[in-house]
């Protein structure tokens, strides 16, 4: 397949998979204008409506904020809110539309990648690994959440799919000593990426934080710069919640940048604006479904036209 005919498949997936997100905000936003003027109850609507879709109330009140700026007074229809809209939402996502990119020297370039049982963090680690083999990139995994057999079982069996090793333990073992084996083993092979699995359970806070602590103090005894990354991996059918899991996971994990799974389930697929406002950190890529190919970087200006409902 072609680039151009690799693009077009991955816009029409898009579109596809934001369709419940984008009907969601078009229902919300259908009438309010009726081709009248945008005064202070049009805008009050408006804000109410992007809020109901989950772009969240920072996003809601900034891209009143700019509507009034540039439209207040002025009549407005129904296409030109939505193109309006799509604009100020662009606006929000360009500066956190940044691809996960392999610059670490030496290699490897360690990522970790985290997040709650149930978010799609496994199947994201195969999808990030066969990413990266499209670049012709050498990718290793690490099975670190040990605190589940299924967990590791899971990582094991999209590894042979995406067709990369792995380095495993028995369940209950010690992550950091399956993190230290992987590093040294990636070392001396010459892997330019190792994607760490790490245990997703938050009902102990401290105790995962205890457990990450000692994996980054292993790895900084291999290699002073890692973990180069700490991906969280979010489940959008969880809409605003998943604002919540970014706080506790900042306070326990540092997180650098976010991926954004399973938008393609739900109709709260705005809560990717509510991030990318609330919090500014880069967004690395975003899922759309449940093959390899569902996981790509984003176009930001594409996200926003087919969120707002005009591509």
């Amino acid at each position: 397949m072609s680039e151009a005919e690799q693009a077009g498949s991955w816009s029409e997936r898009l579109l596809g998979g934001f369709r419940k997100t984008s009907d969601r905000l078009a229902t919300n936003l259908t009438g309010i204008t009726a081709g009248g003027r945008l005064d202070e109850a049009t805008l009050d609507d408006i804000e109410d409506a992007l809020i109901v879709s989950d772009l969240g109330p920072s996003a809601a009140a900034r891209i009143r904020s700019k509507l009034a700026d540039k439209r207040f007074g002025a009549t407005i229809t129904q296409t030109e809110l939505k193109e309006a809209v799509a604009e100020e939402i662009a606006e929000i996502l360009r500066p956190v539309a940044k691809p996960l990119e392999i610059t670490a020297f030496p290699r490897p370039q360690v990522i970790l990648v985290i997040g709650v049982n149930g978010s799609g963090k496994t199947t994201t680690i195969a999808k990030l690994a066969h990413l990266f083999m499209e670049d012709d990139y050498g990718v290793l995994l690490a099975a670190g959440d040990t605190f589940r057999a299924a967990a590791i079982g899971q990582l094991a069996t999209w590894a042979e799919r995406a067709g990369v090793d792995i380095v495993r333990g028995p369940e209950g073992g010690d992550p950091a000593s399956i993190v230290y084996d992987a590093v040294k083993q990636a070392t001396d092979t010459g892997i330019d990426a190792l994607i760490v699995d790490t245990a997703g359970r938050l009902q102990n806070k401290r105790e995962l934080m205890d457990e990450l602590a000692k994996i980054r103090r292993v790895l900084g005894r291999l290699n002073p710069d890692a973990p180069h990354d700490v991906v969280l991996v979010l489940d959008a059918t969880n809409g605003q919640n998943a604002l919540s899991q970014i706080d506790v996971f900042k306070e326990v994990a540092g997180v650098t940048g976010l991926i954004m799974t399973k938008l393609d389930g739900t109709a709260r697929g705005g809560v990717l604006v509510a991030a990318a406002e609330q919090y500014g950190l880069p967004i690395h890529a975003i899922g759309v479904g449940e093959t390899m190919e569902d996981l790509r970087p984003f176009d930001p200006d594409l996200v926003a036209r087919v969120i707002a409902g005009v591509a």
